[in-house]
């Protein structure tokens, strides 16, 4: 019987993977003086009666580092997506231009950097958070099968693995963080 009893770190490894992924994605969010498509990914705007993302209503393209241009398909949606735009609080001012809206990316100063390097600092700890509820998870596999009749030496060896997998996941988000605060810092 004790021999069944297996702890799945694969989908251990899975959900961890899962909440760095979704931090990667936070991250992208996070305007850092350069253009990037995913600035407008979050923003939704209410067309034809469901909230839509914007990359759903038009191209989004970086033809220059302080430009992002959406070229709408549809030009009645043009000022919703304008409002949407202004009121999704990334602090760009959209210029509609025919079925284009341009948004230029305007200079960070070195205030707003900080207030960006913290909004980042939280959102790595709030992945750290999901990686340890995870890891809570793991572990309470192992009290149920200790309950089950898993043996000392086996519930140590699963513990440790699911102590690694937790240390590797912590670490990644660290050096994420780090690699996004140098992004954002830099002039």
């Amino acid at each position: 019987m004790a021999d069944d009893l297996e702890i799945d770190t694969d989908a251990l490894q899975r959900r961890m993977d899962g909440a760095m992924n979704a931090l990667k994605t936070e991250f992208a969010s996070l305007r850092t003086g350069r253009a990037s498509a995913s600035i407008v990914e979050p923003i939704q705007v209410d067309a034809y009666g469901q909230m839509t993302p914007i990359n759903q209503l038009g191209t989004v393209n970086v033809p220059e580092p302080r430009m992002v241009v959406i070229n709408v398909w549809d030009k009645a949606m043009i000022s919703k997506i304008e409002k949407a735009i202004r009121e999704s609080g990334i602090g760009i001012n959209p210029i509609s231009d025919g079925p284009l809206i341009r948004l230029p990316i305007p200079e960070l100063n070195e205030e707003r950097r900080r207030e960006l390097s913290k909004v980042a600092g939280t959102y790595a700890e709030n992945a750290k958070v999901a990686i340890r509820n995870i890891r809570r998870d793991g572990m309470d596999q192992i009290k149920k099968a200790k309950a089950s009749g898993m043996g000392e030496d086996d519930q140590k060896m699963w513990s440790e693995e699911v102590q690694e997998l937790t240390d590797k996941a912590i670490a990644a988000v660290d050096r994420a963080l780090e690699a996004k605060q140098q992004e954002i810092m830099q002039v």
